[in-house]
């Protein structure tokens, strides 16, 4: 989050502010953010801990319809409950009330241990989300008084809006799938597995339902921005290592508060589709240094320039927002730009643990270079000692081997107990996905000649020549690389990884390394082989490995009880 050396920020010209347009600054942003609602209201929690609050829900719904015989549809509700308590607190607090009075209808049925716990669960959900929505009105009075009445046209408002369009699909997938779950639960042998297809479908088709929901919320609420002349402030913002934006104080200069983050998308760019094949001719070189610089940015972790902007619309919890920032390029005209996704406000914790958490991305980024510096020199005793030499190759290790081991494992967890119809139909999934995924863990290969990188996939080996490398780096427990040809689609791997224990014991992660010396080749070609690779070094298709894997799992699955 913060900057070893503060930037200067990038000005938003005169003619792009509204007349009368307001900053809003540091004081006015406290009160802002003293409206939020409190802890408790688990408002804006991470996705992690909103996808295991759900899980955890679902779990509490498979004891209640097989301990406390609730009915399937009643318990899908529950853990979607939930779900609607940290994502949509509108649903939340109509179907708390809803669903009370279907489990007292279910009472004479239910012991109160279980009837009890699960009313006194739902009137905290309703409560918590009044008064989340409450702290919406207070947060929307506030900024509100910040615009000081000041309303201006958004730019851009009657043009065609895509927002919610991908939730739309999203959402009647699921609700289709949670259909079939539901009919198909007829063929399941046990009537636990019978009860528990229809309780996993009915709360798919709610996920769906959800989906839906969130859809049509936000173009109901990206729409009403063009419907009239909305609330401006004077802004300062930048965008983050997950492509978000941030929203600061107009006089927040050292980026130390970010008040809210919020998904936006460059109105330009449906314009911009529109002319494709118009400028095709036009665009050439400066289309692909447009993209490389694009791409570079994606790649970064670190943030972007602050950048003077102003704010359409008034933000609180959930609200929709269009920005007019500063160019980041001289001479480019303002961007215009509308959310994609709801306001998020940050309370000022998360603000502090974002600033936490890019002090120690950076404390990584540090160490990765070290790595690297210390990896090049190795290349380069090697080059200065082999003159060049043959082809280097790296493949998969011991690491990668575990983590086949685990996942075959995991499969054979899945179908125990198994029988019928349904231990083929899992099996089968299972059997695909293992054919498709698990050959490029257990045999994958990087082979560096004169003419770039070879990549051993499932069919022939794909090419990366030295000049036309776009990143080969190690994220987390990915090792990736690509290229500037639209041509060649991304190759990665991933394995297991344990930060902690490589910071205690000084270790460097198999991964790391790889990157680290194909890094130093890319940057040096003094340091890049000199000979051309040939089969037996790239290695044949990854087909047979897949072949193989199919084989046996069949046979596994037919002889083995």
């Amino acid at each position: 989050m913060n900057n070893p050396v503060q930037q200067p920020v990038l000005r938003l010209p005169e003619s792009a502010v509204p007349d009368g347009c307001r900053p809003w600054d540091g004081a006015q942003a406290a009160r802002w953010a003293g409206t939020l609602p409190p802890v408790w209201a688990l408002a804006h929690l991470r996705m992690r801990l909103v996808f295991g609050g759900t899980c955890l829900g679902v779990i509490g719904a498979f004891w209640l319809t097989t301990l406390a015989d609730l009915k399937p549809f009643v318990a899908a509700l529950l853990p979607l409950q939930i779900l609607w308590l940290l994502r949509r607190p509108e649903v939340a607090r109509v179907s708390a009330p809803v669903l009370v009075v279907v489990l007292l209808m279910q009472r004479p049925g239910l012991p109160w241990v279980w009837s009890g716990s699960a009313v006194l669960l739902l009137i905290a959900t309703w409560v918590a989300a009044a008064v989340r929505l409450h702290a919406r009105g207070r947060q929307r009075e506030s900024a509100l008084a910040a615009a000081g009445g000041v309303t201006a046209e958004v730019p851009g408002a009657g043009r065609r809006l895509e927002r919610g369009t991908y939730l739309f699909g999203l959402g009647g997938v699921l609700a289709v799938l949670g259909a079939v779950l539901v009919a198909t639960s007829g063929l399941w042998r046990s009537a636990d597995d019978r009860v528990g297809s229809v309780m996993v479908g009915c709360f798919v088709a709610g996920l769906g339902v959800t989906a839906l929901v969130s859809g049509a919320l936000g173009r109901r609420r990206a729409a009403a921005l063009g419907r009239a002349p909305v609330p401006v402030l004077r802004v300062l913002v930048r965008d983050d290592a997950e492509a978000d934006t941030e929203v600061f104080a107009v006089d927040d200069v050292e980026a130390l508060r970010p008040l809210f983050t919020v998904s936006l998308l460059d109105m330009g760019d449906d314009e911009d589709d529109e002319d494709d094949e118009d400028e095709d001719d036009v665009e050439g070189d400066v289309g692909v240094e447009a993209l490389e610089a694009l791409l570079q940015g994606l790649d970064t972790d670190a943030p972007g320039p602050l950048r003077e902007a102003v704010l359409y619309g008034a933000p609180y919890d959930g609200a929709e927002v269009v920005v007019v920032s500063a160019p980041q390029e001289a001479g480019d005209p303002p961007l215009v730009e509308r959310s994609t996704g709801p306001v998020r406000p940050l309370r000022e914790g998360a603000a502090r643990r974002r600033i936490a958490a890019g002090k120690a991305k950076a404390g990584r980024a540090a160490r990765r270079q070290a790595v690297y510096e210390e990896r090049r020199a190795a290349a380069a005793l090697a080059a200065v000692r082999d003159g060049g030499g043959p082809a280097r190759r790296w493949s998969a290790g011991w690491l990668d081997r575990i983590t086949v081991v685990a996942v075959v494992l995991w499969g054979c967890y899945a179908l125990a107990g198994e029988s019928g119809v349904w231990r083929y139909v899992i099996g089968a999934g299972l059997g695909l996905l293992g054919v498709f995924l698990l050959p490029g863990h257990l045999a994958w290969r990087i082979t560096a000649d004169a003419a770039g990188l070879w990549f051993r996939r499932l069919g022939r080996s794909r090419h990366i020549a030295w000049d036309h490398i776009r990143l080969v780096e190690c994220k987390g427990t990915q090792l990736r690389a690509d290229s500037y040809r639209a041509g060649f689609e991304e190759w990665s791997v991933s394995g297991p990884r344990w930060p902690w224990l490589e910071r205690k014991f000084g270790l460097i992660h198999p991964y790391e390394r790889v990157a680290a010396e194909i890094d130093a080749m890319w940057q040096d070609p003094a340091l890049r082989p000199t000979a051309e690779s040939g089969t037996p070094e790239r290695g044949l298709g990854l087909w047979p490995v897949a072949v193989g894997i199919g084989v046996a799992w069949a046979v596994a699955l037919v002889l083995l009880p």
